[in-house]
C-alpha cells in the first residue's frame, strides 16, 4: 500500500523490453534506503518489486499486464519517474489509499497557469472517468491529488508548486500519457453496487398439486 506522496524523483538508467514483458532499471537514492529486493517501490504510480540492487538504483520486472495497463511500455533512457516506497505500518498517511494498480493511463489535454497554481486538464475512459468525483482522490502517475473539475470526457486538478517541484507531472506537455489509478474505495462500491441483486420473492411450498396429495 502506497499514499501518494513521492520521495524522490528517479532516471530511467535501462530499459529492456522483450516482446510483452521485460525489465527496468532505475536511478535512484533515497528510496534505497532500507529497501531490500522483494520489496515494492512504485514507478509513475505501478507498484514494482525490486528484483536487484545497488548503492545507484534498482531494477525491477515489467509483465505484460503492467504494460497494457500504464505508461511504463513508453519509458526511455534518461526519462523521470516518481518513486515512493511503500508504507511501513507505523507510517503518516499523508496522501490516500493508493494501491499501485493502475485502473488505466490519460492524456493530458491542457496545462493552464493560474496564480501560483497550474490547471492539469487530463482526458480519459469513460470507466476510468465514472469513478472520479470533485473534491475526491486520484492518483496521477503515482501523485496523491484532489480533483478540482469533472467533465464528460476529462477531468481537472490544480498542482501547487511544491507538487511540481517534487514529481514530474509539470515537466510533461499535452499529449502525453499519465497512469490513473482510482479511489479503491469508489471502485469496491461500484463492485458491490454492481452485484447487489433484488431479493428473490419467498416461493412457498403449498401448491394445489402439494394439497391435493396430502388429502385436501
Amino acid at each position: 500500500m502506497f499514499t501518494g506522496i513521492i520521495e524522490e524523483t528517479g532516471t530511467v538508467r535501462h530499459v529492456a523490453l522483450r516482446g510483452n514483458s521485460g525489465s527496468i532499471l532505475i536511478g535512484a537514492e533515497l528510496v534505497l534506503a532500507g529497501t531490500k529486493p522483494g520489496d515494492s517501490i512504485a514507478v509513475n504510480g505501478v507498484c514494482l518489486t525490486v528484483t536487484t540492487m545497488d548503492t545507484k538504483g534498482f531494477t525491477a520486472d515489467v509483465m505484460a499486464e503492467t504494460l497494457r495497463r500504464s505508461n511504463l511500455g513508453q519509458l526511455k533512457a534518461g526519462d523521470l519517474v516518481n518513486l515512493e516506497r511503500a508504507m511501513p505500518a507505523d507510517g503518516r498517511f499523508g496522501g490516500h489509499m493508493v494501491s499501485g494498480h493502475i485502473d488505466g493511463t490519460g492524456t493530458i489535454a491542457a496545462l493552464e497557469k493560474e496564480g501560483n497554481a497550474t490547471w492539469v486538464y487530463i482526458h480519459t475512459s469513460p470507466a476510468v472517468l465514472a469513478l472520479i468525483v470533485e473534491k475526491g482522490s486520484i492518483a496521477i502517475d503515482g501523485i496523491s491529488l484532489t480533483v478540482a473539475k469533472v467533465g464528460s470526457e476529462d477531468f481537472a486538478v490544480s498542482i501547487i508548486p511544491h507538487t511540481s517541484s517534487h514529481t514530474t507531472l509539470l515537466k510533461k506537455k499535452a499529449g502525453d500519457v499519465v497512469n490513473l489509478e482510482n479511489d479503491i474505495v469508489g471502485k469496491y462500491v461500484q463492485r458491490l453496487l454492481g452485484q447487489a441483486q433484488p431479493a428473490q420473492p419467498h416461493r412457498s411450498r403449498i401448491t394445489e398439486e402439494f394439497l391435493r396429495e396430502n388429502g385436501f
